[in-house]
């Protein structure tokens, strides 16, 4: 049984030394979406760009994406777990923050649940190893992690017509 493949994003505050979950957004490859953005980050900590690329983008307070981390990674959990197919298989565009804040969610990497892979594949590198093919232009509104996931997801259908990953690894449509 072929596992599903799941495309996220996650936008976040650090500091170089600390990172903060401001949001994130899954898509996966059968068509169901995942938002939320957390309650708990801190904005003050927010440098310029994050103030002006992703803070501004979110949606009000009042809509019902905003969740708890408990809530986000109950969420997440149940997401990544609730389709007939294997394991998930988690991909992101330069996604090593990415997979960092995932398993953050459970704490330190040992609190990560077994259902989740303790690594995620890199989508930027299969599109070096397809020969870069041309990607749709990212869309006005990225840094939106649903959004961007989205566009992951785009970007790998595109690799994958150059570069299948084999027989038992058909994408879906």
């Amino acid at each position: 049984m072929r596992a599903v493949r799941y495309f996220y994003d996650t936008e976040f505050i650090e500091d170089g030394r600390t990172i903060e979950l401001v949001s994130i957004g899954i898509v996966a490859e059968d068509g169901r979406e995942y938002y939320a953005v957390s309650t708990d980050f801190d904005s003050s900590k927010a440098n310029a760009w994050v103030r002006d690329n992703v803070l501004n983008q979110l949606p009000n307070p009042g809509d019902r994406v905003w969740k708890s981390r408990d809530t986000i990674r109950r969420e997440v959990l149940a997401f990544l777990t609730s389709h007939k197919y294997g394991d998930p298989e988690l991909w992101a565009w330069v996604g090593a923050y990415d997979h960092v804040l995932l398993a953050q969610l459970w704490g330190d990497m040992t609190g990560l649940p077994r259902p989740i892979p303790r690594y995620t594949r890199e989508l930027k590198q299969y599109w070096e190893f397809a020969g870069k093919p041309p990607l749709p232009k990212s869309p006005d509104d990225s840094h939106d992690a649903l959004i961007d996931a989205r566009h992951n997801l785009e970007k790998f259908r595109i690799c994958a017509a150059v570069l299948p990953l084999g027989s038992g690894n058909r994408v879906l449509r």
